[in-house]
């Protein structure tokens, strides 16, 4: 089993080819000729490489060639996140610090033709690849959530989505949907033991133009229950870390105080036709680290 970490698909093991005996070239094998007396001393076989030795080497060609297959995929097929050190992106740190381990991650099959997302002719950033498949997994000790409202493939309603707003705001941002060529929504939440409640929701519009009149994500989200949020200090730290994606808007937000029972943070994530808005919320207070983490690694898969 590989280690699971949370940016790349770990390469499968490439088979090393076991060695074959082949005949001659009449396809026979001849007879050792019987022994003379030169051969009652038999010469010292060469020495075997150690099992240790063989092992690396093996395992070098192994990632060798692995490496060579990732190189050669191209737009049409499955295609990973680049692994960057483990020290550049939360989640892969050895130690314990508040970071979630993910599943490894790999950017969905895409069908046969279609170009990649701000590939040079597909600059407008259309995601053809399955709305669900670009979802972020949920890390390893989660529960599902299960007062998300899910539909089959994990669409959720227009009205199921805007629960998450003021209920003074919901109306306009349902009537803007309409008019600002919203497809569909799709979402996954897990809770975490600390308690922590994370829902990520993916609004895929008809283009990018579409998603830059959506105001439900940024500095003026009116939140449900939430008196005032504001930009999340932290994150322009946290954000030097990104790696794998260059495309698309980033911003992270968190309930000011003082606020009620629980807090809640957000993060925004503008990739092409694709809006994601990731909400955690907590008793007491939310972790930032999470968050940021979260927000990294969903911006990696639209990126």
């Amino acid at each position: 089993m590989t280690e699971q970490n949370t940016t790349g698909a770990v390469p499968e093991a490439v088979a090393t080819p076991e060695a074959v005996a082949t005949p001659d070239a009449a396809g026979t094998v001849e007879p050792a000729p019987a022994p003379g007396p030169q051969d009652a001393v038999p010469a010292e076989a060469p020495q075997a490489p150690a099992p240790k030795d063989r092992r690396r080497l093996f395992a070098l060609l192994r990632w060798t060639a692995a490496v060579a297959v990732f190189g050669a995929v191209g737009s049409g097929v499955a295609y990973g996140i680049a692994q960057p050190e483990r020290t550049d992106v939360p989640g892969l740190s050895t130690k314990d610090d508040g970071r979630w381990v993910y599943p490894d991650l790999a950017k969905p099959t895409l069908p046969p033709g279609a170009a990649l997302p701000f590939a040079e002719d597909n600059r407008d950033g259309i995601h053809y690849a399955g709305l669900t498949e670009l979802l972020l997994p949920a890390p390893r000790g989660s529960k599902p959530d299960s007062t998300l409202k899910l539909e089959k493939d994990s669409v959720v309603s227009v009205d199921t989505f805007l629960e998450e707003y003021d209920p003074t705001a919901r109306e306009k941002m349902k009537q803007g949907f309409t008019d600002d060529g919203l497809r569909q929504i799709v979402a996954r939440g897990w809770t975490m033991p600390d308690g922590t409640r994370t829902r990520i929701y993916l609004l895929r519009f008809h283009a990018s133009g579409f998603v830059d009149a959506f105001k439900g994500c940024g500095g003026a989200m009116n939140l449900n229950g939430v008196k005032r949020i504001v930009a999340d200090t932290e994150w322009a730290k946290a954000k030097r870390a990104q790696s794998g994606a260059s495309n698309g808007e980033v911003t992270v937000h968190e309930e000011s105080a003082p606020f009620g029972d629980e807090q809640i943070r957000a993060g925004c994530v503008q990739s092409g036709d694709i809006q994601a808005v990731i909400l955690q919320t907590r008793k007491g207070q939310v972790a930032a680290l999470p968050l940021h983490q979260a927000v990294i690694l969903q911006h990696q898969l639209l990126g």
